[in-house]
């Protein structure tokens, strides 16, 4: 079974329009490195050619990488707005034992990005917290070591 990438419709919209960037403007100037590198003459030991041919291999490698996650995507809907609980796509503001507050964003694998405060629902944090609602505590069992949170306030502003 074929992986699935859980992802938002605006983060889909993003792959989408960077697919498009790659597969017209990026090509071409990969394609324009590639025919400039080889007016130099003899390939062999042309260092711009071999960079250019380099570019281009990452180029399709992203490409293919891209056309996999959208061929795979699965776009995450606010499956517990109705019920103020938290899921995929919501902020959660939540509160350790020490009184300090964070508040993190729930995606898909595909979005997350600790340094950003989005944080995967495969994550030992995502796992613990899905399902919770304002006022509730729950466990997150971290590589670290166990700790207990609080949830304070779940919300569905981007």
């Amino acid at each position: 079974m074929a992986k699935e990438y859980k992802i938002t419709s605006l983060r889909l919209s993003d792959l989408e329009k960077e697919l498009n960037y790659l597969k017209t403007t990026r090509e071409r100037e990969v394609a324009a490195m590639i025919a400039e590198a080889r007016s130099y003459g003899d390939l062999s030991e042309n260092s711009e050619y071999d960079a250019a041919k380099n570019e281009q291999a990452k180029l399709y490698g992203r490409i293919a990488e891209i056309e996999d996650i959208l061929s795979h995507a699965v776009v995450i809907e606010d499956e517990n707005e109705a019920t103020g609980r938290v899921g995929l796509g919501c902020t959660v503001l939540v509160e350790d034992e020490n009184g300090n507050q964070t508040e993190y964003r729930i995606t898909g694998s595909q979005e997350a990005n600790p340094m950003e405060h989005k944080l995967s629902d495969d994550s030992p944090f995502g796992r613990a917290v899905v399902g919770t609602a304002a006022g509730e505590t729950f466990t997150v069992n971290a590589p670290a070591g166990s700790f207990t949170m609080k949830v304070i306030r779940v919300s569905r502003e981007g």
